[in-house]
């Protein structure tokens, strides 16, 4: 059973109590949660309160998460794609639209139920929830994952990736054209002022966070780049781009949506309005994955081409136009 405490502050967002929890617990569904305030999980000040109340600055909220066991976290047969698999490890092409790993509001479907039924004895590996997991994906960014199918692989590809050995490369469409054509974001990331659901580039309470980027094609109004990610804070492309003022196309959290059409010239908006129909999340895709074997200490790369959902976000930008190679 996991516990949790908040002193609510000024600055903090007075919304109903189940959206200012869900803001505090990202990992955690609204409905879930209001179903822990309903069944009196949670409490104000040391009383059980309702589902509509409103926090109010110097509130004590305290409650509690029970143990994902009491889910009955089960292996599922769900499809997937493995790029790679020994005794060691496991590389999988992981979809749009599949959560990672469980959490509260989202215990089925998941790449973790998925794993525990394709691997034997998988369950226990680095924890109940995140099994072998070396790394994560957003729900809504396709590519690759590296999982360690056991304790001693696990603890050497976690130390590598502390030790910023194992590279991890992605593809991204982003509106409009970088200042130069390659070049290092380094800007710190942490929780936004604004929505504590979103992640921002900021100084207060923040993680270091690098990215590494090259456009690979320059169209008339978006770019296509090839980035690296140096470090791997929540949301860091994506927060990074939007930093820059150039959001990844049909990212809704950081402006690559709609939003970014506003700005355009009259005559790229018919195109643009296109391909925001062609996407329902935004387009990142994690292609490339490069680090050294646990057991033969060799480096491997493994590689996964666009799905076909950017393929047609491609196609489509260079379509009626000539797309310049750098």
């Amino acid at each position: 059973m996991e516990q949790f405490s908040f002193t609510v502050e000024a600055v903090d967002d007075f919304r109903r109590i189940d959206h200012f929890l869900q803001a505090k617990l990202p990992d955690v569904s609204r409905s879930y949660m209001q179903k822990l305030i309903a069944a009196g999980h949670v409490t104000v000040n040391g009383h059980e309160i309702l589902g509509s109340y409103r926090p109010k600055a110097g509130d004590e909220i305290e409650g509690v998460l029970p143990d994902p066991q009491h889910f009955h976290l089960e292996p599922e047969d769900i499809p997937l794609r493995v790029a790679f698999e020994d005794e060691e490890l496991l590389i999988v092409d992981k979809p749009a639209g599949m959560v990672v790993h469980p959490a509260p509001g989202h215990w089925h479907g998941t790449l973790v139920n998925a794993l525990l039924h394709h691997v034997k004895d998988f369950r226990g590996i680095g924890g109940v929830i995140r099994p072998g997991l070396i790394h994560r994906l957003d729900m809504n960014t396709s590519g690759l994952l590296l999982v360690a199918k056991n304790d001693k692989s696990l603890a050497f590809l976690v130390e590598e990736l502390r030790e910023r050995r194992i590279k991890r490369s992605y593809i991204a469409f982003v509106w409009g054209h970088l200042p130069s054509l390659d070049g290092t974001i380094d800007a710190p990331i942490g929780r936004s002022k604004k929505d504590r659901t979103k992640m921002a580039v900021t100084h207060v309470a923040s993680k270091e966070a690098i990215t590494g980027y090259r456009v690979a094609m320059r169209y008339l109004f978006a770019d296509k780049l090839e980035l690296e990610l140096k470090t791997g804070r929540t949301h860091q492309i994506r927060v990074h781009l939007a930093h820059l003022g150039h959001p990844v196309v049909g990212d809704p959290e950081y402006g690559g949506d709609e939003k970014a059409l506003s700005g355009m010239f009259d005559q790229y908006r018919p195109v643009a309005s296109m391909i925001m129909s062609l996407l329902q999340r935004q387009a990142l895709h994690a292609c490339r994955l490069s680090f050294k074997h646990p057991v033969t200490k060799l480096l491997v790369t493994f590689e996964s081409s666009l799905p076909s959902d950017m393929q047609r976000v491609e196609d489509t930008l260079a379509e009626g136009q000539s797309g310049r190679q750098l």
